[in-house]
């Protein structure tokens, strides 16, 4: 076998830099794997021999290298030495190279490595996905889908553009199923979006300004996206307690700011992601009563408000608004099929107006058949009694990842007891260095979502999903997790 070039090393580390020294060398290992100048086969220098190329003690190589080995870079063999044998993981990490250093005057801002490498891995079907956002796909109401589709083969005879505000008989039947959720509105008042995340991003470029402040819970979806971002809005961190998004702590933030400033609220008050928690009657009353007080404009995200299988579901922020203050988003993606890309807005009928035009601009409006299959859908009760399914079967999956959790983790974490939803929001009580537990689970099949992709600081905290694996699959990526912390 022919012996591989040596590797050139012309690079020390920064000895005044705040980055960590064995920080420094694996960044700069992982950037010569990825860049091709260190090819997969080639044998790394001794320990010693690196030591000294690097000029520091052969306990920080001993660390660097483990740390390589965690991601799957290199790997050690008894006589043989340490040789590279994979660049992919590579791509995950912080100093990999990224095309939005090389197009940065795009419009949409890159996800971090982390969500990126969720958004890949998501399709390997070898992972778990331990927690995804998403149904089960074994839970898919099939026999209902099919009667559906039937009916639309039957009923339909053409496809063309559908209005940008959507079908009229999907926007009554919507405005109809806000009345379960207290939210009295007239069909003119819903404008249908493909996709709960597009209505964020309408709202986004037609009616907030570039430079506003977007409040948020701490943590908070929308963490985890670059939607107001991208448009030219900051972020701004609420704290919250055991009942949701604190109110006090917002009026705190609020006080002295100028009421046209532009800035607005979003919030998850029903099955909050990534937390799981849902907002009490007392503190949506409190809530909306501060954000009257500041003339702070409020974006309600109710996708998850249909799956409540403890209690009685709560009422909607918009039901309280008499001032036209609250925009509410529905969706038909985490209940019933992501693949749909049907998601509405609730909102003034001037606002209605706006976002068609800005629809119209975008796609020429939601899709006409997704949009007859979910109207269908409502009107003829196979959405309620779908949901009385699926919550009880999101109930018996909840309290069987709890059971799991409690065996694996008491002592080691803390959690709060979601009444819906998907999700448990998982806290260590000792640190973890989550970049590298997410990379490891990774490398043993089970997809992790770190909590700080939500989180405005680092929360040493797991969005955990029982919606997507069974209780024994949970239990199994849970019995992993376990281990490797």
């Amino acid at each position: 076998m022919p012996r591989s070039a040596p590797l050139d090393i012309d690079w020390t580390p920064d000895r005044t830099s705040a980055t960590p020294i064995t920080e420094q060398i694996v960044d700069y290992m992982c950037g010569r794997i990825a860049s091709g100048s260190w090819p997969i086969g080639a044998r790394l220098p001794s320990q010693r021999a690196l030591a000294e190329s690097f000029g520091v003690n052969r306990s920080t190589i001993i660390a660097a290298v483990q740390e390589l080995a965690d991601y799957g870079i290199v790997e050690g063999r008894h006589g043989a030495g340490t040789r590279i044998v994979s660049n992919t993981w590579s791509l995950m990490l912080p100093g990999a190279p990224d095309w939005a250093d090389y197009v940065s005057s795009g419009f949409f801002k890159a996800n971090n490595a982390t969500i990126q490498a969720i958004n890949r891995l998501e399709f390997d079907r070898s992972q778990t996905r331990l927690g995804t956002g998403e149904i089960d796909p074994r839970l898919f109401p099939r026999d209902m889908w099919r009667r559906v589709a039937g009916e639309a083969a039957a009923e339909i005879d053409a496809l063309g553009y559908p209005p940008p505000e959507g079908l009229d008989v999907l926007r009554e039947a919507i405005a109809a199923h806000m009345r379960d959720w207290g939210v009295d509105c007239r069909p003119g008042q819903v404008l249908v979006s493909s996709g709960a995340l597009q209505g964020l991003q309408m709202i986004s470029v037609s009616l907030l300004s570039a430079g506003a402040t977007v409040y948020a819970e701490a943590p908070s979806y929308i963490k985890s996206l670059q939607v107001f971002q991208s448009a030219g809005m900051t972020l701004a961190g609420v704290p919250m307690d055991g009942q949701g998004l604190d109110a006090g702590a917002l009026g705190g933030l609020l006080d002295g700011r100028s009421a046209r400033d532009g800035s607005v609220l979003y919030t998850i008050p029903t099955n909050h992601n990534p937390t799981g928690l849902t907002m009490p009657e007392s503190r949506r009353r409190t809530l909306i009563e501060a954000c009257v007080a500041h003339r702070l404009p409020i974006i309600e995200d109710c996708a998850y408000q249909d799956l409540v299988f403890e209690g009685a579901t709560p009422r909607a922020l918009k039901s309280y608004d008499d001032t036209g203050m609250v925009i509410t988003l529905g969706s038909a993606s985490k209940a019933l099929a992501p693949g749909l890309r049907i998601g509405w807005i609730v909102a003034d009928e001037r606002i209605v107006h706006r976002l068609a035009d800005v629809k119209m601009q975008m796609d020429y409006g939601a899709s006409t058949l997704s949009q007859w299959v979910f109207a269908r859908f409502l009107t003829s009760g196979l959405y309620a009694e779908y949901l009385e399914r699926l919550r009880a079967e999101l109930r018996r999956r909840r309290d069987a990842a709890l059971e799991t959790l409690e065996r694996l983790f008491a002592g080691r974490a803390h959690w709060k007891v979601p009444r819906g939803g998907f999700y448990i929001w998982l806290t260590f009580d000792e640190p973890v260095r989550m970049g590298r537990l997410f990379r490891r689970a990774a490398g043993r099949g089970v997809l992790l979502n770190p909590g700080d992709i939500y989180d405005f600081e680092g929360d040493n905290a797991l969005r955990l999903s029982y919606s997507y694996t069974t209780p024994e699959e949970f239990a199994e990526a849970a019995r992993v997790l376990a281990e490797l912390v």
